[in-house]
């Protein structure tokens, strides 16, 4: 069989609202996570309790998602200033480089 190569570019990433997706989905996780609480003893009868607890772990994993896109979103704007702030040389070398 024959692999499988691309015809094509891969198309570049869409970038959104990183943040508030994350929020958004994470605040979701919690409230379900609240909803299924007083139900708590079907679960158990019905050996569905696992579904309480994923929720409560994606939540959990939401807030660890929050603190890393929050930081990634940081240094891309950091990165975006040092870029516009530095002064570039026509020469294509890097400002204050020796040979």
């Amino acid at each position: 069989m024959a692999k499988w190569t691309p015809k094509h570019e891969a198309p570049e990433p869409l970038e959104g609202p990183v943040v508030a997706t994350i929020t958004g989905g994470t605040i979701l996780w919690f409230v379900l996570f609240l909803v299924q609480l007083p139900f708590y003893g079907w679960f158990d009868d019905h050996g569905h309790l696992w579904w309480v607890w994923t929720c409560l772990a994606g939540a959990g994993l939401g807030l660890i998602g929050i603190w890393y896109v929050r930081g990634r979103d940081a240094a891309i704007k950091r990165a975006a200033a040092a870029g516009a702030a530095a002064p570039r040389d026509c020469s294509g070398d890097t400002p204050g480089a020796t040979a």
